[in-house]
């Protein structure tokens, strides 16, 4: 039997755009920029940072990845990936794992007029000190703008993290 004979072939149509990934179809590509971080208990820092959102076709998801690293040397500082899952009543849901072993299961809202993404944490797995976790995403004249929110055993809901990042 000869695989390469008796195999259909592969399908050259377009991939096509799930109707539910559509209203956040802005997102995807990759997007560079650099952010801010800080937290009552670290000291400020700047860093360079990459997002990519990918589509799988026919899907009704949106792959992401995000890489973070030091400005003045180009070192890795953090990483995660995960899932965006919009919904068609304007609800989405988020899980992102984080290379520091941290795991969130989010839940939001977005908008497509004013093109932002609200996310709130349902849960934040194998974070010893972790309780919380918010994220905004809105994209404002071309420019991906986000911050963080973050809250610990100890501190209440702070500001941890924003960066304005670039379409490549």
């Amino acid at each position: 039997m000869d695989a390469e004979k008796d195999s259909p072939a592969p399908e050259s149509s377009p991939p096509v755009l799930h109707p539910a990934v559509a209203p956040l179809s802005f997102l995807l590509g990759t997007w560079r920029g650099q952010g801010e971080g800080g937290y009552p208990t670290i000291n400020s820092f700047s860093y360079g940072e990459e997002l990519h959102f990918s589509h799988p076709p026919n899907k009704p998801v949106i792959g992401y990845t995000q890489k973070t690293w030091k400005l003045s040397s180009g070192e890795p500082m953090h990483a995660e990936s995960g899932y965006w899952r919009p919904k068609p009543d304007g609800t989405i849901e988020v899980v992102i794992a984080q290379s520091n072993g941290l795991v969130e299961v989010q839940k939001g809202t977005y908008s497509i007029e004013d093109k932002v993404i609200r996310l709130q944490s349902e849960t934040v797995g194998n974070a010893s000190k972790v309780t919380e976790i918010r994220r905004c995403f809105q994209l404002v004249d071309g420019i991906l703008c986000y911050d963080v929110e973050m809250a610990t055993n100890s501190i209440t809901l702070q500001p941890h993290l924003k960066a304005a990042l670039k379409k490549l």
